[in-house]
């Protein structure tokens, strides 16, 4: 049998084998695992994306595993390595090895000490880590000192302790950011939000019971439910030793400008904000903030749009545990097939909420 007949026989996946040739050529690193090619000349098998000298056309045979490869006789090849770690898999087991390091660790580790063990330079390390993180190694630091911080403050330790355990330099330094990182002081966070004023107000609008609530720091939820009982729970549960008070005629005004926002959403909402989350949820809740009322995304689009593109089910994540509604307009993500997947205030509501908005986009084109 020629290698010419074996070149057309048909092909065990379900990729055909013009497909993968071209894929071949182009050295398309996305059909990487999905099939592998040998050539018959050199006994070798390879990757699609291994950048050695295209074969003869003739000469290439296709495989659906290393194993199938190697059953007939063909050995990994020395440059591509195909029976490895892919070149990204490598890449974020470097990522994954620096992220273990720096919650290890006890002062945030250099750039440059990172890039070094990961056998990397500093730029290109930088780029690769952001790339799939979606945050830089000292944004990571940062949130990872951050979480030391909320966490030590929970046990019995002394606020100075859990400062410098996390990392801080000096008491200064980590108070220049608190509120920016707990909404609260250390003191307050400590005690569970214990002696933090949280304002709230509850009202009604076209789609139901809406709470608003504000901290020194700026709107920390709006809600939205059928109970306003259980929407005052939620605000409880996020704040469990927080004292609580009915805004009344001071947040008034921020009540009323909710619920403008809500029944014409897209308006001017300039009020400051108290957002609390991780490093990852904030990118996605910023990349939210993006989306132009009257258009949607789709949870895939909005992974991309962030720089983590296998990150689907993580910012899906992200959008369900927004609590502030409708300023951060989570209703206007989508299921890739267009239809309107879950949300945390019901997917009526979101309904209503889309179908403003592209109504009131059409009405000024």
């Amino acid at each position: 049998m020629t290698s010419a007949t074996r070149m057309h026989r048909p092909s065990p996946l379900a990729i055909s084998e013009v497909t993968m040739w071209a894929a071949l050529v182009a050295r398309d690193s996305t059909y990487n695992g999905k099939f592998y090619y040998s050539v018959s000349s050199t006994g070798i098998y390879c990757r699609p994306s291994c950048p050695a000298r295209l074969p003869k056309h003739s000469n290439v045979r296709f495989h659906s595993s290393c194993a199938a490869a190697e059953a007939e006789g063909f050995r990994a090849c020395k440059r591509c390595k195909p029976n490895g770690p892919s070149a990204p898999a490598q890449l974020a087991n470097k990522v994954a090895g620096a992220c273990r390091f720096i919650e290890t660790a006890e002062v945030s580790p250099r750039l440059k000490d990172l890039a070094e063990a990961a056998g990397l330079s500093a730029f290109h390390f930088h780029r690769v880590f952001k790339s799939i993180i979606g945050v830089t190694p000292k944004a990571y630091a940062d949130a990872q000192r951050h979480r030391r911080v909320r966490e030590n403050l929970t046990k019995n330790t002394s606020i100075t302790h859990a400062i410098y355990d996390a990392g801080f330099n000096s008491n200064g330094r980590f108070y220049g950011s608190a509120t920016e990182v707990l909404g609260m002081t250390p003191s307050e966070f400590k005690s569970g939000g214990e002696n933090a004023l949280i304002r709230f107000a509850v009202g009604h609008c076209s789609l139901g019971s809406v709470l608003a609530a504000a901290s020194a720091v700026g709107v920390c939820a709006i809600l939205m439910g059928d109970d306003p009982a259980a929407l005052l729970r939620d605000l409880h549960d996020r704040f469990p030793k927080a004292q609580f008070i009915d805004g009344g005629r001071n947040l008034a005004k921020l009540l009323s400008q909710v619920i403008h926002h809500i029944e014409r959403p897209g308006s001017a909402f300039d009020l400051p904000l108290d957002i609390r989350g991780t490093a990852f949820q904030h990118q996605v809740w910023q990349a939210l903030r993006t989306i132009a009322p009257g258009t949607t995304l789709s949870y895939a689009e909005l992974a991309k749009r962030i720089g983590k593109p296998k990150a689907v089910r993580a910012v899906a994540g992200a959008c369900a545990a927004n609590p502030i509604a409708v300023v951060i307009p989570c209703h206007r993500v989508m299921r890739s097939d267009g239809a309107l997947s879950g949300y945390r205030w019901g997917i009526e509501r979101k309904r209503v909420l889309l179908a403003r908005e592209q109504k009131s986009r059409s009405t000024k084109t």
